[in-house]
């Protein structure tokens, strides 16, 4: 993995004036992502409401896009 895929971009509302962009950068770790992408699937795994399930994979989906791309997924996948 990349040190570009390490640190993630901030997620800022596109109307954020450009000097408040310091204030709300935050680094976003693979290790952390990773991490909270494994405790909510073993929460998923243990949910037996359908509409919470989804809820919390949609949560893991936009997690995991906060540092990895469709691509990383794919090479992950093959190597599996």
């Amino acid at each position: 993995m990349s040190e570009e895929q390490e640190l993630t971009q901030g997620v800022l509302p596109l109307d954020t004036p450009m000097n408040d962009i310091d204030d709300e950068y935050e680094v976003i770790t693979s290790e952390e992502v990773d991490r909270v992408l494994a405790a909510l699937e073993e929460l998923i795994c243990t949910v037996d409401s359908e509409n919470i399930r989804c809820c919390l994979e949609e949560a893991s989906e936009a997690i995991f896009e906060l540092i990895y791309t469709e691509e990383d997924l794919e090479i992950e996948e093959e190597a599996a």
